[in-house]
């Protein structure tokens, strides 16, 4: 992760200074005034504007070792959105109080703030309010493991009811711990989660929290374009219900390593895909959809299947052929833990 951490006096970079020690091992970089400057700091730059706008694009987490004004003057022009802005702390420069000010839950910020102000020896200052009543912050929870929020409107809808009413919860994964205060097991009602990858709405109003768990395989001739490849794989993914926020990558065989089209649909889409040999695919375990004339081309009878199972443990769509592109989807196994 990547830290830029502030300070604005003298004994605020003593205390920046502890910040910065104890994420030793992080991305982290300090800067103070000129007037303070010292070792292991760099100038805040002028325009001052232009400075915290690039460290707010460019870091996870900014702490401003100084008053709660300052931090909130210089970030103010550059707050745009609660899934991507960083998480923002204040530190004041005696190392007392701990205060998250933005991006509490998906950024981190109270996370981090609890984990400073326990090394730190300080209070952290938590004002969420599922927090400090104690009840299932359901945006953090997502952020911190790796599940998709289908919709922020209903995640803050959910953070709302819970804090007067118990929300339901249905999980297509096993849950092998105690559900979290304010969540009850159910699968209908007016508001509720779904942890799922399927688009389901068993709720009238569903949040869906979607895990990155599918992978894809795809086969394809040659040349051919992404378009024909996207135009696949979304087919695939509507007939059998998939959001493709749960997709987490894409494989095939290393014949088509050089294939423009399946490269340029990866690539617009952010899926790293990765390209097996002929002998890597033939060693996978599992019953496939054989073909002869596959594996008079490439050397194993499936492509498509044999490469999305690499990694995974169940083959949820068997090979799909949609103009000369093969599709298959299968699933890591995920369960579910809270707490």
């Amino acid at each position: 992760m990547i830290f830029s951490v502030f300070a604005y006096s003298r004994r605020g970079c003593e205390t920046a200074r502890r910040v910065m020690d104890l994420l030793a091992g992080e991305q982290c970089r300090g800067y103070t005034m000129e007037k303070f400057q010292q070792t292991g700091f760099s100038p805040i730059e002028k325009p001052s504007g232009a400075f915290y706008g690039e460290k707010f694009s460019a870091s996870d987490a900014l702490i401003f070792v100084g008053s709660c004004g300052i931090a909130v003057r210089e970030i103010a022009p550059h707050v745009r959105d609660k899934k991507t802005d960083p998480a923002v702390l204040c530190i004041d420069e005696l190392g007392t109080y701990v205060i998250p000010i933005l991006s509490g839950h998906i950024g981190g910020a109270n996370d981090l703030a609890q984990r400073l102000a326990a090394e730190l020896g300080a209070l952290p200052v938590i004002t969420t309010a599922t927090d400090i009543n104690g009840k299932f912050s359901v945006d953090a929870w997502a952020a911190r493991n790796g599940y998709a929020i289908s919709s922020m409107a209903l995640a803050k809808a959910v953070s709302a009811e819970i804090l007067e009413h118990p929300v339901p919860l249905k999980s297509d994964f096993p849950i092998r711990s105690q559900l979290p205060p304010g969540i009850v097991a159910a699968d209908s009602g007016e508001l509720g989660i779904l942890l799922s990858w399927k688009t389901d709405r068993p709720f009238h109003r569903t949040l869906r929290l979607i895990p990155q768990v599918l992978h894809l395989g795809i086969g394809c001739r040659r040349d051919t374009p992404k378009e024909a490849i996207a135009a696949a794989v979304e087919q695939v993914l509507e007939q059998y219900e998939i959001d493709p926020r749960a997709i987490s990558c894409a494989a095939s065989i290393d014949l088509k390593a050089q294939e423009q089209g399946l490269l340029e649909f990866c690539r617009e889409r952010a899926l790293p895909i990765t390209f097996y040999t002929a002998q890597e695919l033939r060693a996978v375990p599992g019953e496939f959809t054989k073909s002869q004339f596959v594996s008079s081309i490439t050397g194993v009878d499936n492509v498509c299947e044999r490469a999305a199972m690499v990694g995974a443990q169940i083959l949820i769509v068997r090979k799909t052929a949609c103009s000369g592109v093969t599709v298959a989807v299968a699933a890591e196994h995920r369960e579910v833990y809270f707490g």
